[in-house]
């Protein structure tokens, strides 16, 4: 099995609201939004849109550098490429200590943000 590829597209609130009107049906800015490109050949693979503007949002609400808001969101989108999903309390405390565990294991950050 090949490991697929990730793309991370950058863009704003009002591109990626689009985006979630068009595809989700919900009218409501998002940071993230995960395209899961299914292939049975490849582990993982899919298109990852960020708003830029809702990381520096997230960054200032949070406390946290911009930088270290940006590698979370871009660590969240991979989870949900591999499955995890953030619906319920239970599985965005889930979500949340993945993404601590990796920022603190690849991107050698301090990170101590809860849910």
């Amino acid at each position: 099995m090949l490991p697929g590829d990730i793309n991370y597209i950058f863009c704003g609130d009002d591109y990626l609201a689009d985006l979630n009107k068009t595809y989700l049906d919900h009218n409501t800015f998002t940071d993230i939004l995960t395209f899961p490109l299914p292939d049975k050949n490849v582990k993982i693979s899919g298109d990852i849109f960020i708003s830029i503007d809702r990381v520096k949002e997230n960054s200032t609400s949070f406390d946290q550098p911009f930088e270290t808001e940006l590698k979370r969101v871009m660590v969240h989108g991979v989870l949900h490429l591999l499955g995890f999903k953030d619906k319920t309390r239970v599985e965005k405390e889930c979500m949340t200590e993945k993404e601590n565990y990796y920022l603190r294991k690849v991107a050698c950050i301090n990170v101590s943000r809860g849910t």
